[in-house]
């Protein structure tokens, strides 16, 4: 199972276990949810076909995708917060907390993430996790806990 690489935008390392867990989730969202599938991008029978009027995505891929661009700016401000927990304890510099959290540094995290998540092929109890975790986590340390039950198994039924 491999999916695509999360790359978050940070010089310095991330030494504390909050900033460790924030890439482990968005590494794991990616990751652990399948092979990919080709994008319809990718495609060369694509270009040739005009531009549809009509969503030709699943329901599952809308619903994913839908989860995915709500987690991305989530994820990215839980990332700024772990970097302002740096700074307060000293891990970082003032300097070092303004480079990383940049409007163009969050922006290109929050749409590296939304374009690996959407690429992701993910079953339908993996895009229900998102779904409820976006739903119902408010704070950081919750909603990372509750992406960590992306790479649960799937429950099975015996008779």
């Amino acid at each position: 199972m491999k999916g695509p690489k999360v790359i978050i935008a940070r010089a310095s390392t991330w030494t504390t276990a909050r900033a460790t867990r924030v890439i482990l989730v968005l590494a794991g969202l990616v990751a652990c949810a399948g092979s990919q599938q080709p994008s319809p991008a990718a495609d060369p029978a694509a270009h040739a076909q005009p531009a549809a009027a009509t969503d030709t995505r699943s329901p599952i891929e809308r619903r994913r995708d839908a989860a995915c661009e709500g987690l991305g700016p989530r994820l990215t401000a839980c990332a700024v917060e772990d970097t302002r927990a740096d700074l307060a304890a000293g891990q970082i510099s003032p300097q070092q907390l303004e480079r990383d959290t940049a409007s163009g540094v969050q922006q290109k995290n929050t749409e590296t993430f939304v374009a690996a998540c959407k690429t992701t092929a993910y079953s339908s109890r993996q895009v229900r996790v998102l779904e409820v975790c976006l739903r119902e986590e408010t704070r950081c340390a919750p909603l990372l806990d509750c992406l960590g039950h992306l790479s649960d198994a799937a429950p099975t039924t015996t008779k």
